[in-house]
């Protein structure tokens, strides 16, 4: 028999930043970066939105095995196995991004890939809590969410905009990419030989005794007491149409951007739309995020609800600017996406802490997962038939179209009542 594990401790800004930038950078690899890849090589808004739309499945599903990650094996364990396994399948999209089959073949590595991502964040969510007791959780939620929000910028901003200077040196657009995605995949590998060593062993994080002896009827348990909670139905409503309007802009945004001028576009380049999404966007995402998270602390969630939910929805109007103006000097357009993002962050808040409302509790990490299940969908459904929608109405005239489809998110906010005082302790509970 062997010596049982000997529990450590590590400095958490050893591993907290590395941890949500690697929880990050699959998730926009699939959902973000996958659009600009697909309009490079030519494929069509309608197929561009719908296929990589059934990419968000695992997201939408990954409640329903989040037990499985609770309940059986560490945590730790499951944090470095999969980033392993991530960053072999971001090489085999390295590969089929070069091949005849490239669309059907990076679609397969994709699905893989969202499903590995999805289970991780479950992991790497539990480990949080495992590893922090409940003052270090309060003090680095917010590096928490900022690395999440940095790997989000590497992935739209950075790599975007390595890929756009390889197109430009190679005058190859699928060699670009191929090599852009081997990088991601070597700076995965290396992300976990570092976590491997870097991340704590606290002594939480063993199979629970409850997985062997009733394992069925604690996964069941699980979603029982989840249903359960107090006032569900207004709260699967908010979860599912708060970000209705989002779901259908987000996927067009960059197409747009990059769409020749005279089908309606701005005419960018590659290297320019991950610049505007990688200087004053990222700068306006990261303060949007932080103002949001200090404002529901200081004064708590129900306080900052109309403006948060304002905030999120409103600045969608720079879209309709855009399509109609065309503005041509990058600077403006820059500006505009700036405003758009600041938006996004400060009311984004609000959704992620109601989160944290709901999954208090003994179950808080699958209750959680559950709940980003359902936000998943809520974003996965409206975004499949966004292109279909787009190209039937232009660019004008959908982008009006998203303005109306803001009307749901006010509605199911006013629908919900969370503790007046709730926001310090969400963060708390993060």
């Amino acid at each position: 028999m062997s010596a049982p594990r000997t529990p450590t401790t590590r400095n958490p800004w050893a591993w907290i930043p590395t941890l949500y930038f690697a929880q990050g950078i699959p998730y926009v690899v699939v959902m973000t970066m996958s659009v600009i890849l697909y309009k490079r090589l030519g494929v069509s808004n309608a197929e561009i939105t719908f296929y990589t739309s059934w990419l968000n499945l695992p997201w939408v599903l990954k409640g329903l095995w989040s037990p499985v990650v609770e309940l059986f094996g560490a945590k730790r364990r499951w944090i470095v196995v999969l980033q392993f396994a991530l960053g072999l399948a971001l090489a085999a999209a390295a590969l089929a991004v070069r091949g005849p089959a490239f669309f059907t073949a990076t679609l397969v590595v994709f699905r893989l890939m969202a499903f590995a991502s999805a289970t991780h964040d479950i992991a790497a969510d539990g480990f949080y809590m495992l590893a922090q007791d409940k003052h270090d959780q309060a003090q680095f939620v917010g590096v928490r969410s900022t690395f999440y929000r940095v790997a989000m910028i590497a992935g739209q901003g950075l790599f975007v905009m390595l890929a756009g200077a390889l197109e430009q040196k190679t005058g190859n657009v699928p060699l670009a990419w191929s090599l852009t995605l081997g990088a991601m995949s070597a700076m995965f590998l290396g992300v976990g030989l570092y976590h491997r060593w870097a991340l704590p062993e606290p002594a939480g994080d063993v199979a629970s005794p409850r997985a062997a002896t009733r394992p069925l009827r604690e996964f069941f348990a699980t979603f029982g007491a989840f249903f359960r909670k107090p006032q569900m139905e207004r709260t699967l409503a908010f979860l599912l149409l708060y970000r209705f309007a989002e779901a259908q802009q987000v996927p067009i945004a960059q197409p747009i951007l990059l769409e020749a001028r005279d089908r309606g576009g701005l005419g960018l380049s590659t290297t320019d739309v991950g610049f505007a999404y990688g200087t004053l966007g990222t700068i306006a995402l990261l303060a949007g995020g932080i103002l949001g998270g200090l404002a529901a602390a200081r004064h708590g969630l129900r306080a900052w609800l109309p403006w948060m939910v304002v905030a999120i929805h409103v600045p969608n109007v720079v879209f309709v600017y855009l399509a109609y103006a065309q503005p041509d000097h990058l600077l403006l357009i820059d500006a505009c996406l700036a405003l758009e993002q600041f938006g996004y962050g400060f009311g984004f808040s609000a959704y992620m802490i109601y989160m944290l409302y709901i999954a208090q509790g003994a179950q808080q990490t699958s209750h959680y997962a559950i709940c980003t299940g359902f936000m998943a969908l809520g974003m996965m459904v409206p975004r499949m038939f966004a292109g279909s929608l787009q190209e039937l109405l232009g660019y004008q005239h959908f982008f009006i179209w998203v303005m109306i489809a803001t009307i749901p998110g006010f509605l199911v906010t006013a629908l919900i009542r969370p503790d007046p005082e709730f926001g310090k302790k969400a963060r708390g509970a993060a």
